[in-house]
């Protein structure tokens, strides 16, 4: 056996769980991605999803996935800089940076290499980037690529904010990156202050809409136009594989700092382009999503009846105000518990522990997509609120 073979033979946690009969990873889903989908044979109420649209079956997105491979192939067998642009790829930029107000619009393979990317290229040597301690790990991996000096502040803390910026040249380029909406806590960046602190110490922002793009602000631009600070933000994230029923990713600013990426990020450049059905079905969702605001009406109404009832039934949800629900557990072999139990009782939700939490922190993720039904919540209110009676917690 080699070292490399000899390091990881001890690895077992997850072996642990598994023999535990709670293992609650790469379940097999055998049907299309709805509120109610089939597992191995199991039928279970969809919660688990950061499909907040629901369109990821739409017969719509399917029918332009199907013409664009008709059209052009299944892929495009180079990257964008070389062989590998259609005019559908920039058909999608030039809407995207209009929906999201900005001069120009990159797109990506996936929304990770889009802030690995970006981030490795924006800044450098003798340039800071400060990011939030629970910013997503796309995010901490970009910064890693940077030659910045990597800062960070305290969720959401402002004032800690500010002191790290107090300490930072007046004349060098600062870029605070924060998550719009955060994906495990469901709560929002308090971007009005981060912009007021910007201008205070001549900073740059961006921000990342994973989770804000098709759920907050008009027709679901996100939380930078939910504040109505899009002109005040530097660069706008956004990832296909949510909202837009597909996979993929977009940056978006002002032209000249697009055309700096568009030759310089070695995360489009070497990466193949996006796969003309991904790349066509995005497009048909960002359609959809601006002619259809009672998509987005619904999925705030289900929402908010989603919050009051597990509020009324006594569940830690913190200080969510989106789709994003978090129930907490503060345990972490409990947490894989009642995954399992909800599974079992017909209900799929994600389990949150570290990394991507602290383990005070654990929590499973109750997350609502706009054709969830007031029927569909109620059944998975009651029947997550027995297993957590069950277990101890409620």
């Amino acid at each position: 056996m080699g070292q490399l073979q000899e390091r990881y033979k001890s690895y077992r946690e997850p072996q642990k769980y598994m023999d535990a009969g709670v293992y609650p990873y790469f379940r097999e889903i055998t049907s299309k991605q709805g509120t109610e989908v089939e597992m191995g044979g199991h039928h279970v109420l969809m919660f688990g999803s950061n499909a907040y649209t629901g369109l990821t079956g739409d017969p719509r997105i399917i029918e332009a996935a199907k013409k664009a491979l008709d059209k052009y192939g299944t892929g495009c067998a180079g990257s964008r800089f070389l062989n590998g642009t259609l005019d559908l790829h920039v058909q999608l930029e030039k809407e995207l940076a209009a929906f999201e107000g900005k001069d120009e619009a990159l797109c990506f393979s996936t929304g990770f290499s889009v802030n690995q990317g970006v981030l490795a290229t924006v800044v450098g040597r003798n340039d800071y980037i400060i990011c939030d301690d629970r910013d997503h790990a796309s995010i901490v991996d970009g910064r890693r690529l940077s030659f910045a000096t990597q800062l960070h502040y305290k969720h959401n803390d402002m004032e800690d904010l500010e002191r790290v910026l107090q300490k930072l040249p007046e004349e060098a380029i600062k870029l605070i990156v924060v998550d719009g909406v955060f994906s495990m806590e469901g709560d929002l960046a308090k971007l009005p202050e981060i912009v007021a602190l910007k201008k205070k110490y001549n900073c740059s922002v961006m921000v990342d809409e994973a989770h804000g793009l098709g759920v907050f602000g008009r027709q679901g631009r996100g939380v930078c136009d939910h504040f109505g600070l899009t002109d005040e933000v530097d660069l706008i994230m956004g990832t296909f594989s949510k909202s837009l029923a597909s996979i993929g990713g977009f940056i978006a600013s002002d032209k000249d700092t697009i055309n700096y990426l568009r030759h310089t990020c070695r995360t489009y450049i070497f990466s193949a382009s996006n796969t003309p059905a991904a790349t066509a079905a995005a497009q048909e969702a960002l359609h959809i999503i601006q002619n259809e605001p009672e998509r987005l009406e619904h999925l705030w109404d289900i929402t908010k009846y989603a919050l009051k009832r597990f509020t009324e039934e006594g569940f830690e949800i913190g200080e969510t105000q989106s789709p994003i629900i978090p129930l907490y557990v503060r345990d972490i072999d409990k947490t894989f518990m009642v995954t399992k139990l909800a599974f079992d009782n017909g209900v799929f939700i994600n389990p949150v522990i570290p990394p991507a939490c602290a383990p005070q922190d654990t929590l499973v993720r109750f997350a609502l997509m706009a054709n969830h039904t007031q029927e569909q919540v109620e059944r998975g209110v009651q029947i997550l609120k027995k297993v957590f009676v069950e277990q101890g917690i409620i």
